[in-house]
């Protein structure tokens, strides 16, 4: 074999990429090892690979993030060659450094542009340099409160206070005005240090209601670069990318080759190698600016897939092992519209808590032009260690409206019981019309109307699981079906029953699972399996109705934990660091 050359490969992640990851690897003639925690033996993953190999308990920190067990099994099982997916050490410079230095091959960039986008500080000043376009504010850490309200002074409010080596939604805290800058940049900081290890923060001016385009970048050892369309990710939640789609609405031909331009002088100024996305921000004004760089295959790279007709793993692969490009800019010839929706176990109703449990029933949609992009199957367990992602679900259609009424007919195919998930919510979203006419549906993702949208479409899909299956549900009632024939020929013949409306079930739901969680008393409860990352309260405080009592992580996400009720804390039970269970009692308010 050549110096690149290999013939199997270990994927240092889990879930749906791993699988993904794998079948191009079995495409290839490649050899496939996977890796997995004791949460993960059941895992679909696992059982896809050539070969398996557990490397420790279920917390990331202890399996997934351990360099030297990582390094071991490649070497145990005789890998030349290790690939990231994305999450945990995807971005990681010291990981990739440790495989070349091992002898294996990094099926990703430089390990010095992953170090250079890592720093977000020193990608804005980068940026800069090679003329890319940044959002206004800082390019060196802000080290103190004051120096964020002089900051303020400055550029104006609102501002976005960002991990410097944050990435994923992570670490990022709105400040709306001065009386926010506390509270805003504390957090960012702790969350820079829980999930980085670096509580350096920066600063930017905060656009509203911008378009988040990013560009699909590939570049070789050979100098060759190119970009293959933008994606928009507008549609999130808490900073966590929800839905994605190619082309975007807002980009013509004339922005996408001049946002193109911008993405492979950036991937050009940090000498890139690999897929890579440059993430920007679009304004309502056309001005897009260079937001970060991320040094990893992406969760969406999938609808660029679709309408480029590439797989752009297997590009990574090629690259790493020594190939240019298999074709140039002017050969690059985008087909059609895609759109992807994240399958998570998260319950809208509850303000996207995660909702981690078995699976019991699972089914996926089919036919043409549907993609599932799945880590799960009937039986397994969406564990409360890792993040929620259930499946992606990815559909490629001639237009934008053709691929939108695509994806509706597989969200309604798509069937799974056991955790609540994003299914409803997906199909509200699509249905609305703010999202049928492209614009960015700024503050509807998490507004009460589309959760009431979504609550009744979920209802409906469960109720009507629930039933006989000579029972539908039509409307807002329950139809009941006889078939019969007549001179030859089937006829449906159905039967309606009353049914309350499905707002009024949603309601009535709701109001028990508050009641059940013991809301309405003392008691505050956690509302999930998770970590205590923070505790704001101590006991004999007077609280107000609303006030945070405790943070919980769960999922890779941040939950407030808030008072219902204005009182006094009583039986303040947990600390910061301490695991605690859904439903189990924080403290006591006992009321004024």
């Amino acid at each position: 074999m050549s110096h690149n050359a290999f013939n199997k490969v270990l994927v240092a992640n889990r879930g749906e990429i791993a699988v993904r990851i794998f079948r191009t690897l079995r495409e290839l003639g490649l050899g496939s090892v996977a890796v997995y925690s004791e949460a993960d033996r059941g895992a679909l993953h696992v059982g896809y690979a050539d070969e398996s190999f557990l490397i420790g308990p279920p917390p990331a920190a202890e399996s997934y993030l351990k360099i030297e067990t990582l390094l071991e099994t490649a070497q145990r099982a005789g890998a030349q060659a290790v690939h990231p997916g994305y999450g945990f050490l995807a971005e990681n410079a010291t990981f990739a450094r440790a495989v070349e230095e091992a002898g294996l091959v990094w099926i990703g960039p430089p390990p010095s542009a992953i170090e250079l986008m890592g720093s977000k500080t020193r990608a804005r000043q980068a940026m800069q340099a090679a003329g890319v376009p940044i959002i206004p504010g800082t390019t060196d850490p802000v080290g103190s409160v004051e120096e964020l309200l002089r900051v303020g002074e400055t550029i104006g409010y609102p501002l976005l206070i960002k991990a410097a080596a944050g990435g994923g939604g992570k670490g990022m805290e709105v400040v709306e005005a001065p009386r926010d800058a506390e509270r805003a940049f504390e957090t960012a900081r702790r969350q820079g240090q829980s999930y980085f290890a670096d509580p350096n923060v920066y600063v930017e001016k905060l656009i509203v209601d911008p378009r988040h385009v990013e560009v699909q970048v590939l570049a070789d050892a050979h100098g060759n670069v190119i970009h293959l369309g933008e994606r928009d990710c507008t549609i999130q939640r808490r900073h966590q990318k929800l839905v994605e789609e190619t082309p975007s609405p807002a980009v013509d031909a004339e922005l996408r080759a001049r946002i193109g331009a911008i993405g492979v002088d950036a991937a050009r100024a940090c000498g890139y190698r690999s897929a890579g996305t440059i993430e920007g921000l679009l304004t309502a004004d056309g001005e897009y600016f260079f937001m970060e760089m991320n040094t990893r295959i992406q969760v969406e790279h999938t609808v660029t897939e679709l309408v480029a007709g590439l797989d752009l793993v297997r590009e990574q692969i090629l690259i790493a092992q020594g190939e240019p490009l298999s074709l140039t800019q002017e050969q690059v010839q985008l087909r059609g519209h895609a759109i992807e929706c994240r399958i998570n176990a998260e319950d809208v109703a509850r303000g996207f808590l995660p909702t981690p449990g078995v699976v019991t029933a699972y089914r996926e949609p089919s036919g043409p032009g549907v993609r599932v992009d799945s880590g799960v199957a009937a039986g397994n367990e969406v564990s409360g260690v890792y993040d929620p992602m259930i499946a992606k679900l990815i559909v490629h259609g001639v237009d934008r409206e053709h691929a939108r009424r695509r994806m509706l007919r597989a969200l309604g195919e798509f069937h799974i019981e056991g955790p609540k998930t994003l299914i409803g919510f997906h199909k509200a979203l699509l249905s609305h019309d703010c999202f049928i006419r492209g614009e960015t549906c700024h503050g509807l993702v998490e507004s009460e109307e589309l959760a009431a949208q979504a609550a009744a479409l979920e209802t409906t899909q469960l109720e009507a699981t629930s039933l006989p299956s000579n029972t539908l549900l039509q409307g807002k009632t329950v139809e009941r079906v006889r078939v019969v024939e007549v001179d030859g020929r089937r006829f449906e013949v159905r039967i309606a029953d009353p049914e309350p409306p499905w707002r009024e079930l949603a309601r009535r739901r709701h109001e028990r699972e508050r009641a059940a969680s013991g809301a309405g008393g003392d008691a505050v409860v956690s509302p999930m399996q998770g970590t205590v990352l923070s505790v704001a309260v101590a006991e004999g405080d007077i609280v107000e109705s609303g006030q945070v009592i405790c943070i919980v992580e769960a999922m890779k996400m941040e939950n407030e934990v808030r008072a219902h009720r204005a009182g006094t804390v009583t039986a303040l039970l947990v600390e910061t660091g301490q695991p605690v269970a859904t439903g189990e009692v924080i403290c006591s308010i006992i009321g004024e």
